[in-house]
């Protein structure tokens, strides 16, 4: 695993982050279950559409809410990205969240999360960052014909993949690799790497260039 830090900085901690973590996700919950499997406190977990991650939370005694995309014009250019954001910000502020990740979430948040997190959502990204951004990283990688790619967990920002990079992981791409056999490996080690970054970044260490603190900008 290779870290990214400000050496620096003074004070090792992300401010305003406390030791309530929320996690969003979309899906099967299988990064959900490596967060909850690593021993990490998580105290909400929120869906943007019915998905088996809810599940996954509850069956840990985790509390889990849906704010359904359909309820704020669906999945297509309706969509009401600000008014969905604002009802997700909602749902973490009222359980006392202070730090968000990002877990197979598929829905991009707009400004009013990040206004009310400044530097405290955590995504996971199956590419080597800055290489690859967007939702087609495994794909892409492939058709480039690289020898290798791999994960990053990164602070989340307005620009999709485009915030501090806190940790990155490199996996070989294989000659017989596929999409779907190079993106598993990746998940392998996504599933040590992110649970391992959240808990370093809950406990103050590493401190990571471009954090905010709370009503603070990213630079």
């Amino acid at each position: 695993m290779t870290e990214v830090t400000d050496p620096e900085t003074t004070d090792p901690g992300v401010p305003g982050v406390t030791g309530r973590l929320g996690v969003l996700v979309s899906g099967s919950g299988t990064i959900l279950e490596a967060i909850l499997g690593a021993g990490l406190p998580v105290d909400v977990v929120v869906a943007d559409r019915p998905c088996r991650g809810i599940e996954v939370a509850r069956s840990r005694g985790v509390a889990a809410e849906l704010v359904d995309r359909r309820d704020f014009g669906g999945f297509g250019p309706a969509f009401e990205r600000d008014r969905y954001s604002a009802e997700v910000t909602a749902v973490l502020v009222s359980h006392g969240i202070g730090l968000v990740a990002m877990a197979g979430f598929g829905t991009v948040l707009g400004a009013p999360i990040h206004a009310a997190y400044p530097g405290r959502i955590l995504n996971t990204h199956p590419a080597l960052l800055p290489a690859f951004p967007g939702w087609h990283a495994v794909e892409d990688a492939l058709a480039a014909g690289v020898t290798e790619t791999g994960c990053t967990v990164h602070v989340a920002t307005l620009e999709v993949d485009a915030g501090p990079i806190l940790a990155q992981e490199a996996v070989p791409v294989l000659p017989e690799d596929t999409a779907a056999s190079l993106h598993e490996r990746i998940k392998e080690v996504e599933r040590v790497l992110y649970p391992a970054t959240i808990r370093r970044v809950l406990a103050g260490t590493p401190a990571f260039a471009g954090a905010a603190a709370p009503g603070e900008a990213l630079t």
